[in-house]
């Protein structure tokens, strides 16, 4: 296991970028550059060369794709949060990617589709640094949808609903939807601050590592039932 030293705290989002695809880091550092917020600390074109720059840029968050030579996202991630509290986000294409559920148990705290706007880029690197997991509803429905099919032992348990009270069953419905800390807060009529109270008590009572754990359990237990589905 290799030892990652803490990152250096400063006033900017220090963000690594991971993916195969020179013209795909291009376009995401473009993007990322024009937030005077963000700084682009480093780049890698796979798995090892990201754990070495992890390692070297200390960054906050990683933009990590999935597949890459050499060493791909899933393992890379794994071995990074094995050894710092850097957040990853995984880069994907939900259509035709068969490892989400790998970067889940790996620990990501996210995902990005790679088609996404430049101002929802900017807008989940944000919401990550800041402690939040990237579930868009979007995002959140093809996890389901591919959750239906692949479940995650070890998630399951719908006695474990028994030890939430009726306020945190309902922001865990809805966590699960894909509602933010801020729209959670504006919906019941609440205090943000008092959102991450019940959400972190959430996560502690259901041995959960993260919101995307959240949201999984919350409809493999049932608590939550997936919608129609949207056309796309």
């Amino acid at each position: 296991m290799h030892a990652f030293p803490t990152r250096m705290l400063d006033d900017s989002i220090r963000v690594l970028l991971v993916d195969d695809d020179d013209l795909m880091r291009a376009g995401l550092k473009a993007v990322l550059s024009s937030d005077s917020r963000i700084d682009v600390v480093g780049e890698a074109g796979d798995g090892r060369a990201a754990i070495a720059a992890v390692r070297t840029h200390r960054p906050a968050l990683v933009l990590m794709d999935i597949r890459m030579p050499d060493l791909d996202g899933i393992a890379a991630t794994r071995e990074i949060l094995a050894g710092s509290e850097t957040k990853i986000v995984i880069l994907t294409t939900f259509e035709d990617d068969e490892y989400i559920f790998g970067a889940l148990n790996a620990g990501a705290s996210g995902f990005l589709l790679k088609r996404t706007s430049p101002e929802e880029l900017l807008a989940a690197v944000h919401a990550v640094a800041a402690g939040d997991s990237l579930l868009s509803p979007s995002v959140t429905r093809t996890v389901i949808e591919r959750m239906a099919q692949q479940p995650t032992p070890g998630l399951t348990g719908t006695d474990k609903l028994d030890e939430l009270t009726p306020r945190e069953r309902e922001v865990l419905t809805l966590i699960a939807r894909g509602l933010s800390n801020t729209e959670i807060a504006t919906q019941l009529v609440i205090e943000e601050s008092t959102v991450k109270t019940h959400v972190k008590r959430i996560l502690m009572k259901l041995r959960l590592r993260d919101r995307v754990q959240a949201v999984i359990f919350s409809y493999e237990s049932g608590l939550t039932q997936p919608g129609p589905k949207a056309a796309r």
